[in-house]
């Protein structure tokens, strides 16, 4: 089957080429997700859209329904999700407007329903989370052609924070000691989920500002949507292409 879904912003419905053909609403027995699937194909390949934080775009980090939303892939035949991520930069490679795709995570989240192995089991079960994005995957995310021309930065550690509010300076030195080259406050338990429900998983992140304490620019919500309006479509131009050839 091999469907894929993107879990993102609702602007990502507008790629170019992509044909929306069915929007449905769906439950699970952890709740309802952040919004409706919107299902539709490139070519061939059949795409689901999930908008991480709701249309409209309403649900903060700390409260989106994350197991919710993986069930419902699951359920609707996906095996594999491109997380969109908007992060902020930490080392001095993590500048505004850069693409990263990382290959590890930090969870410094709290209070989130974490996992599905928790209820009515009848054994304990552990996953292997060394990889916590799936390596063939990010291999072939990598081979496509528009990452060299776009100057995607490949590798570093994306730090999961809890949010909704943003990091103080002292908080973002700690993350760099820790090793972490940009934060956001969506990558986990999102990850972690799409692992334990055997989903390939990889992390797209785009860089729209600079962490507390790494630049003289205040962190703004104008600051953050202009470097996002300005480089979403390399993003929209690395899905294209991954998509096509899948």
């Amino acid at each position: 089957m091999n469907k894929i879904a993107i879990i993102g912003g609702t602007g990502l419905a507008s790629l170019e080429g992509v044909e929306i053909y069915e929007t449905k609403e769906v439950d699970t027995p952890f709740g309802s997700p952040s919004s409706a699937l919107s299902f539709g194909h490139l070519g061939d390949k059949k795409i689901i859209f999930l908008p991480r934080h709701g249309k409209p775009h309403a649900i903060p980090p700390h409260k989106i329904n994350y197991r919710a939303n993986i069930h419902a892939l699951k359920e609707n035949g996906v095996e594999n999700i491109i997380a969109i991520n908007a992060v902020g930069g930490i080392t001095s490679e993590m500048y505004p407007e850069r693409i990263v795709i990382p290959e590890q995570i930090i969870d410094y989240t709290y209070g989130r329903y974490h996992t599905f192995f928790e209820d009515k089991l009848d054994e304990v079960t552990h996953i292997d989370f060394t990889n916590p994005y799936k390596i063939a995957l990010r291999r072939q995310l990598l081979g496509v052609n528009a990452i060299s021309d776009l100057n995607v930065f490949v590798g570093g550690v994306y730090a999961a924070t809890q949010g909704p509010r943003l990091e103080t300076a002292a908080e973002i030195k700690k993350l760099e000691k820790d090793g972490c080259d940009i934060v956001g406050m969506t990558g986990m338990p999102e990850a972690a989920l799409a692992r334990e429900l055997d989903i390939n998983y990889v992390c797209l992140a785009l860089v729209v500002n600079w962490a507390a304490g790494k630049s003289d620019e205040g962190i703004t919500m104008a600051v953050i949507e202009k470097h996002l309006e300005q480089s979403i479509g390399k993003v929209k131009l690395i899905l294209k292409e991954f998509i096509k050839t899948f």
